[in-house]
């Protein structure tokens, strides 16, 4: 993980996480209720079953606690670090019952995130060399979003604009309802601040030489072929910042990095990333009942 990365802040995914707390355990747990006793003390590891990139071991901690104060989870890995089967992520102490309450949303959160984050490295590993950053979308799991884009950062992806709210990306849909993209970016060029960057879709030379008239400060190149898009970037790769996006996959990112592209833009970095493997493995520190 990047030195410089730092872990969302908690008011930004804690009412996520206490959703999906309550989600799961409504007005308590009736088997740990049952079958464990009041005193009943675990020791448990929640480990990698998978080769996977570490991540979310903080809000996995922060399940935990939330359910039992008294649980004291160690993190036995860091975010970032590549992990094999049977490899120990976090270790947990505490009551028993509390400990299997959280168990499943903690291990939920932790699947997900490392999901995320070691299918960014896989694209990531795929361009290695080729100088062009893999980028996210906002093709995320609704209320994710900041979780989703920090398994991306951690797996080594670059992200892209938060929302609609903080850069402006016309796309093919806002030019054909403002008369072309040549006046879709002179619009949002002439009324936006300063700070916004703006970047336009676009689909052929033509269009590429509109939006940067405009004003523009990088093309999006979608769904255009490996032939399309060396044609564009040997034409504005020194003028401009190009990004390519759609039907991408790991068997065919490598052609398209090799183009002239800066970047390349892969919802399915969120969309449709694989959870990881992840497990609890417990023994009780007294019988249950």
């Amino acid at each position: 993980m990047p030195p410089w990365l730092a872990h969302p802040p908690l008011a930004s995914w804690l009412p996520l996480l206490e959703r999906a707390l309550a989600e799961d355990l409504g007005p308590g747990d009736v088997t740990g209720a049952l079958v464990l006793a009041e005193d009943a003390v675990l020791d448990a590891v929640l480990e990698a079953r998978g080769t996977l990139v570490v991540c979310g071991l903080r809000v996995a901690e922060e399940a935990f606690r939330r359910v039992d104060a008294r649980v004291a989870p160690t993190a036995a890995s860091h975010e970032g670090a590549r992990a094999g089967p049977g490899q120990a992520l976090l270790r947990i102490r505490g009551p028993a019952r509390a400990v299997l309450a959280a168990e499943r949303t903690a291990l939920n959160f932790v699947a997900r995130m490392a999901g995320v984050a070691t299918w960014t490295a896989r694209f990531v590993e795929q361009v290695a060399g080729t100088g062009v950053a893999i980028v996210d979308t906002r093709k995320t799991l609704p209320g994710w979003r900041v979780l989703d884009r920090y398994a991306v950062a951690v797996g080594g992806g670059v992200n892209h604009r938060a929302g609609l709210f903080d850069a402006v990306l016309v796309k093919d849909n806002h030019a054909a309802a403002a008369g072309g993209v040549g006046a879709a970016v002179k619009a949002a060029r002439e009324g936006a601040p300063p700070h916004l960057w703006i970047q336009a879709e676009v689909e052929s030379e033509a269009e590429a030489e509109a939006a940067l008239a405009a004003g523009a400060d990088a093309l999006l190149l979608d769904n255009r072929s490996p032939a399309e898009l060396r044609a564009l970037a040997s034409r504005f790769r020194g003028r401009t910042l190009l990004e390519a996006s759609g039907g991408i996959t790991l068997e065919n990112v490598r052609e398209v990095a090799e183009t002239g592209v800066h970047r390349i833009s892969i919802g399915a970095l969120t969309h449709s990333a694989p959870a990881a493997d992840v497990a609890l493995e417990a023994a009780l520190g007294r019988a249950p009942r």
